[in-house]
């Protein structure tokens, strides 16, 4: 799994994934999903999905495949090459949604919530493959929220697989523990190589989880009092708004009008000025809102 291109430039989401088997084009297959890095303050949110022919289910879960979150490091990567060592029966894919567009989404005035960037991710990802070719049956999935809720808006979307969302489906099912290596290991490998592109910051961050000590530490230490963290730091999270106010300095911004000047005194119009004409003919001035999209009167009430 190679994703030196994200390592280099990593604000932007991407997402990796390996050639369509052969096998997985020409016999009816399974797809599990599972992420990694959903809760943590720090680095990115990984969505990983893993995918072989039904009939390879009992081989694969020969080859020691189990709950991911029980693993160490050190045998998340070697079940990792044993993936790429039978890449003739199982496919992989990855969804690296950086910090930065988590911070964007979470932040932005119409909010997404995580929950919805997960779905997203995880539609996305099985659309790719069953596009690329891979002949997708059946369909496995640890749930994110009601699991009934997600399975029923999965299965209208895929109407033709039978798909199953359940609790702690990388301890049920090995193609899910699959997924769930694939985007645990990727996930290790952006931590490990995590490239600050505002300068010089340690590096004994932790797991990146606001229970561990040294990630807390790391939060406070590295602070501007100005700038806020650097862009490895989940901005949406509590954990960075509520230390940001104890430590970093307050701003007070300009009240300034939809046009960006300073506002010298407060206008306001009647409710039936946006949607008649005043008599002296005079352009109603809309508010930024509607002058962003596009968006104009186009017929009097």
């Amino acid at each position: 799994m190679d994703i030196t291109e994200y390592l280099e430039e990593n604000v932007e989401t991407r997402i990796f994934q390996s050639p369509i088997p052969e096998s997985c084009k020409n016999s009816p297959c399974c797809l599990g999903i599972d992420e990694a890095g959903r809760g943590p303050v720090l680095g990115p949110m990984v969505y990983g999905i893993c995918y072989c022919p039904i009939s390879f289910m009992e081989e694969l879960k020969e080859l020691g495949f189990a709950d991911s979150k029980t693993l160490k490091k050190e045998d998340r990567d070697k079940l990792l090459s044993v993936i790429e060592q039978n890449i003739e029966n199982i496919g992989w894919a990855i969804k690296i949604i950086s910090p930065t567009s988590l911070s964007n989404d979470m932040l932005r005035s119409t909010k997404i919530s995580l929950n919805e960037i997960s779905h997203n991710a995880a539609i996305e990802l099985t659309k790719v493959t069953i596009k690329d070719g891979a002949d997708i049956k059946e369909m496995y999935v640890d749930t994110v929220g009601p699991a009934q809720k997600y399975q029923d808006k999965l299965s209208e979307i895929f109407k033709s697989i039978n798909v199953t969302v359940t609790p702690k489906a990388d301890s049920k099912f090995p193609i899910v523990s699959a997924a769930s290596i694939c985007a645990k290991v990727a996930r290790d490998q952006c931590l490990e190589g995590w490239k600050f592109g505002e300068g010089e910051f340690p590096t004994e961050y932790g797991c990146g989880y606001t229970s561990d000590s040294l990630t807390q530490k790391w939060l406070k230490d590295v602070i501007d009092p100005v700038f806020g963290h650097p862009q490895f730091v989940r901005f949406g999270w509590s954990t960075c708004s509520e230390m940001l106010k104890k430590h970093a300095r307050d701003v007070t911004w300009e009240d300034d009008d939809d046009e960006g000047k300073p506002k010298k005194k407060k206008s306001s119009f009647a409710i039936t000025s946006f949607y008649t004409q005043e008599k002296n003919n005079q352009k109603v001035d809309h508010c930024r809102f509607f002058k962003e999209r596009n968006l104009q009167q186009v017929s009097s009430l």
